[in-house]
């Protein structure tokens, strides 16, 4: 949540929902190769629109914590190989 000389700002709701999917992401809850929910669970579970379901997969995206297939949900990244 960011500041303004009259006091905090409220995230807007993509970032709501990606900083939620970054959270269980990194806490370990989501495992490596696991699919997070699909946009439209997405859209249900955080009320928001569709393209602000994909803009919160994009931003998590763009960190490198989920990979994005086509057509397909969401995962978070799966170990490389020969990663401990």
């Amino acid at each position: 949540m960011g500041h303004s000389p009259s006091g905090p700002v409220a995230a807007s709701p993509y970032q709501q929902a990606a900083a939620d999917l970054r959270r269980q992401v990194l806490s370990g809850r989501l495992k490596p190769g696991e699919r997070l929910p699909a946009a439209r669970s997405l859209q249900q579970r955080y009320a928001i629109a569709g393209m602000t379901a994909r803009a919160a997969l994009h931003v998590l995206r763009a960190e490198g914590l989920v990979h994005v297939v086509q057509s397909r949900a969401a995962s978070s990244p799966s170990p490389c190989p020969g990663a401990r």
